[in-house]
């Protein structure tokens, strides 16, 4: 059995060491803190590691009852034991009730801390077996969900109590997570087939049929609530999946209220020049070309993919306001521009509409790809999420936010795709022309496991340009990546077990579009 860990913050940390070697000895791993700040920073970095904190109530600074809600925000399970010197119980009790596992009077005695890990260690192992078993019971009904025929409000339904029982699981038996990961799995296979059955008619603007969509996503979700006197700022963050959505969830309802957890699907292809413009021009990307013929380029046109935003969400303010919106455009992309919206933030106060569009998780599962050091720190899921929530922590975009404290702001959070971690390799054989994207092609004469895909022959059909008189789209389903033939094997270790973006699935095409509002 792995080592228990414990965090251990107090400002007299050096005045327990007798404390520390002794449980030490005893086989507990013991890592320490001397204020709340640094207690919270560790707790953040170590979370999936650490089974119990102990928390001095009146350190300095950021107090011990300070510190908990932090630590319970990111994760609410964790068994915190508070140490006080206030003798009288009941005030520990009323002050935080059931938030602490246990409480300990100063100064304590190295057999009571023994005593009260037994006990807290004995009840973790007992809810850790309770939420496998709950999984286990709900398995069934979620298999009888994703077979019986779903309509797409269902499938995203179903969606989410996957990412629920992942999020709940996180901590869990490795048996009870493979099972879910083959659960999801199945639910993949099962969406790709709704999806390859459903889409053209999604699609086609004489039917209007299916879900609000990237090109119909700020008409239905964003503009209606846009007008008020409150001013209102649309973050959209590159390539979020609704998992990553519900770990970075608890900061940011530290000061907005959540008011309606929405969704739209990502068009095909599922990647950002497609889906975000899409979602800027409110248009389909064939309607694009067709109308700014100059702003639109295709996959193998020269040059950046994504210029026009700005210009494209301007129009869409024209055709859908006769009352003139105040609205800017942020893009942040590098470090510096990171920087700029901490300084700038307060100044959107003064518009109607601020867009801000923030490019890190996108370059975070690009460079995951390419580098073998966030290839370990980011090998799976679970991990992938922990970085999320330990970049969102840390970053510029977090400490602009908490500059709109106490003002009156309306937010929504959405992305423009999702992405899945892939592992099935599937051959193609196309020409020179050929994309390079690992979950769609774009070419002339592709060759391709007809099984593995939802081929396009009449891209019009799907909404997009025809770059070439004979182009054919192909969008890999599940968990597939399309390789070459030539050298096969390199590329297919190169790139297996790798986040991608561009095809279908669950994780790709739902997207969050929340709606919250300061509190």
């Amino acid at each position: 059995m792995d080592k228990i860990k414990i965090l251990w913050a107090d400002d007299e940390i050096d005045l327990l060491k007798p404390h520390l070697m002794f449980l030490q000895s005893k086989g507990y791993d013991v890592v320490t803190a001397s204020n709340g700040h640094d207690a919270v920073e560790t707790y953040l970095e170590q979370a999936g590691e650490i089974d119990v904190v102990f928390l001095d109530e009146s350190m300095p600074g950021l107090t011990g009852l300070e510190v908990l809600p932090k630590i319970k925000e990111i994760n609410a399970l964790v068994p915190v034991v508070m140490i006080t010197k206030n003798e009288a119980e009941h005030v520990m009790e009323e002050a935080i009730g059931s938030q602490i596992s246990d409480y300990l009077i100063k100064p304590v005695n190295p057999n009571q801390i023994l005593l009260t890990l037994k006990k807290i260690i004995d009840n973790k192992r007992l809810v850790r077996e309770k939420t496998a078993m709950d999984y286990q019971q709900e398995f069934r009904q979620i298999f009888m969900q994703i077979t019986g025929g779903l309509d797409h409000a269902e499938w995203v339904d179903a969606y989410k109590k996957i990412v629920n029982w992942e999020l709940r699981l996180d901590n869990n038996q490795a048996e009870v997570g493979d099972i879910l990961s083959q659960q999801k799995e199945q639910a993949n296979t099962e969406f790709s087939k709704f999806v390859g059955k459903n889409y053209f008619d999604w699609v086609d603007k004489n039917k209007e049929s299916g879900p609000v969509m990237s090109h119909s996503m700020m008409r239905k979700h964003i503009f209606p609530h846009i007008g008020s006197e409150v001013p209102t700022i649309v973050l959209l963050l590159d390539n979020l999946r609704f998992d990553q959505w519900k770990v970075i969830e608890p900061f940011i309802n530290e000061m907005f209220r959540t008011e309606n957890e929405g969704y739209f699907f990502s068009i095909l292809p599922t990647a950002t020049q497609y889906s975000r413009n899409s979602i800027f021009a409110g248009m389909m990307p064939a309607d694009i070309e067709a109308a700014f013929p100059d702003k639109w380029k295709n996959d193998t046109d020269e040059g950046g993919k994504n210029l026009f935003e700005d210009f494209f969400l301007g129009k869409q303010l024209e055709r859908t306001f006769r009352k003139g919106v105040k609205w800017e455009y942020i893009k942040v992309t590098n470090v510096q521009h990171g920087k700029d919206l901490v300084d700038d933030i307060l100044h959107t106060l003064n518009n109607d509409l601020t867009v801000i569009v923030y490019n890190f998780i996108d370059m975070l599962s690009h460079a995951r790809t390419e580098m073998e050091v966030l290839k370990e720190l980011a090998g799976d899921e679970r991990a992938y999420r922990s970085l999320t929530r330990s970049w969102f922590v840390h970053s510029p975009l977090w400490a602009a936010l908490q500059k709109l404290e106490g003002r009156d702001v309306q937010l929504f959070v959405t992305t423009d795709h999702g992405t899945i971690r892939v592992n099935t390799p599937s051959k193609v054989v196309g020409d020179r022309e050929t994309t390079t994207n690992l979950r769609y092609k774009v070419g002339r004469n592709l060759q391709y496991e007809r099984r593995d895909v939802l081929e396009v022959r009449d891209p019009k059909q799907a909404g997009l340009p025809r770059p070439n008189i004979s182009s054919t789209f192909i969008f890999a389903k599940e968990d597939c990546f399309f390789l070459y033939p030539n050298n096969y094997n390199h590329f297919h270790n190169y790139y297996k077990n790798t986040f991608q973006h561009g095809g279908i699935s669950l994780e790709e095409m739902i997207c969050p579009i929340v709606r919250l509002r300061s509190k």
